[in-house]
């Protein structure tokens, strides 16, 4: 059974210990208890959905079972430095669960990096196929220096991660002429096949005759040779439309392409024509107008004169940052933060390196977009603005603004009585909500806001005590870091194990 299917399969013992797993309050004592019953939700939570205790990762890194442990390697919330511990475990598949980004149930605690030198080792001794997913888990530090670090085997994958053409060519001879021949091998090829990218007649050899990914990317990324591009005319208009290499006569034909799709592609070149983007700015598709007016040899002026509209129903997404060092041109941020159309100004937005004075400026933006985005993604966002983000828009990500930390949490109980359910969720955020009120919450119609009021601390101890019972409730109840210790204990002596 997969670890994600066996909180659904448990019973109703079983299931308020994994409620009681995942209480923030409940003493290192009781967190060893649980440890030892042998029931693997419980395990699950305990190990893979919260933050634990010094003592009591001590006791899940020595545990004698490998699931235990491997729930571990794979903890979103676990401080990287103690995940790491599990580096050299016996079991091969602790090592493969470590080595893959952990995701958290609700996707919002991003990946952070391993140590670097955990990162090192497992790069040293795994077997390659735990390697293709470490991704994220390396950081961006690590990930710069691959190709030039000491250990011959992260020289090697550093060239498979990084871009040939993007390593300056001091360290391509180096890589090329490296004492281990593992690495001038992997060198070697990697040189070849970009050489053999940037050479038409290579392309030409190389290009699949049928529809799979190794043609996907010749077309969008190699050399193409005009034969080649007059038979993908025909038939991979898109892909051609995106490769930079097409020739200017060929990016003419695509402009005036049927398929709106391939002319929105277009549309977005940055070596688009005069005569291209006057023809498009006023093309009979809505997207392809659009797609065009955003393009960057726009001036303010020629914007303004497309007709486009800009929808306002979208996902408008968390972006985690992965390197913080990465910043962004601040002019070109600034510019796109000035303009007077929206999906350049959510652009802005997007960059959590926004100055304070477009921050302020763009908290009160006229779109929604550009207001949702500042509110997701900028760590100065204001308060004000968090909760307005959450208030207008209803769309996938809503939740995540509430987990910011500016998020305002105090006076949240006057949505207690709101008529959209996940509003009146804002009330349980609330520290100070009334007694009474997480009380009634426990009975609302909605079960998310049931839930959150069952762990609510404010909720009267009689209360969670009574929802221990409640098959619906039991595991949040449990959870709840007002319930007594007292009842904790009980609720592990329910299942055979002793009261001190």
């Amino acid at each position: 059974m997969a670890p994600e299917q066996i909180p659904g399969s448990a019973g109703p013992d079983e299931r308020r210990l994994t409620g009681l797993a995942l209480n923030p309050a409940a003493p290192v004592d009781v967190l060893l208890r649980l440890l030892a019953l042998e029931f693997a939700a419980v395990r699950v939570a305990l190990c893979r959905d919260r933050v634990l205790p010094g003592p009591v990762v001590d006791a899940v890194v020595a545990h004698p079972d490998w699931r235990t442990r491997g729930f571990f390697a794979e903890n979103p919330y676990a401080d990287p430095e103690q995940r790491a511990r599990l580096v050299d475990d016996p079991e091969y598949r602790v090592r493969g669960r470590l080595a893959r980004e952990p995701r958290a149930a609700d996707d919002v605690c991003a990946p952070r990096p391993l140590p670097d030198r955990t990162v090192v080792r497992i790069i040293e001794t795994y077997e390659s196929d735990n390697l293709w997913e470490l991704n994220r888990l390396i950081s961006p530090g690590l990930q710069r220096a691959m190709t030039t670090h000491p250990s011959a085997k992260v020289r090697c994958m550093g060239i498979g991660r990084l871009s040939w053409e993007s390593l300056t060519p001091d360290v391509r001879d180096a890589l090329l002429a490296d004492p281990d021949p593992g690495v001038r091998k992997a060198a070697d090829a990697t040189r070849h096949y970009y050489e053999r990218l940037r050479d038409p007649d290579a392309v030409r050899e190389d290009l699949p005759a049928h529809h799979c990914h190794a043609r996907t990317h010749l077309l969008m990324y190699g050399a193409l040779a005009p034969d080649v591009v007059a038979e993908a005319l025909s038939q991979n208009a898109w892909l051609i439309a995106f490769n930079d290499s097409t020739p200017p006569e060929t990016v003419a034909l695509l402009a005036a392409h049927p398929d709106p799709e391939v002319r929105a592609q277009v549309a977005a070149r940055p070596d688009l024509g005069p005569a291209e983007r006057r023809a498009l700015a006023v093309d009979p598709d809505p997207g392809v107008r659009l797609a065009l007016s955003v393009h960057p040899a726009l001036s303010e002026a020629e914007r303004a004169a497309i007709d486009y509209e800009v929808e306002q129903d979208e996902a408008y997404c968390l972006w985690p940052v992965y390197d913080p060092e990465s910043v962004p041109d601040l002019e070109i941020v600034r510019a796109q933060a000035l303009s007077a159309h929206p999906l350049l100004r959510r652009r802005a937005a997007d960059e959590p390196h926004l100055p304070a004075d477009l921050v302020a400026l763009l908290a009160d933006d006229s779109d929604l977009g550009v207001r949702v985005l500042l509110g997701q993604n900028h760590p100065d966002a204001p308060a004000a603005l968090l909760l307005r983000c959450f208030l207008e828009h209803t769309g996938r990500d809503r939740w995540h603004v509430t987990r910011h930390g500016n998020f305002p949490r105090a006076g949240l109980a006057r949505f207690a009585g709101a008529e959209d359910p996940a509003v009146r969720r804002l009330a349980l955020l609330d520290p100070a909500i009334p007694a009474e009120t997480a009380d009634r919450l426990t009975r609302d119609p909605d079960p998310q806001v049931r839930e959150d009021a069952a762990r609510h601390p404010r909720l009267p101890q009689d209360r969670i005590v009574a929802l221990l019972d409640a098959p619906e409730l039991a595991h949040r109840a449990a959870a709840n870091p007002a319930l007594p210790a007292a009842t904790m204990y009980e609720l592990i002596a329910a299942v055979g194990q002793p009261v001190p």
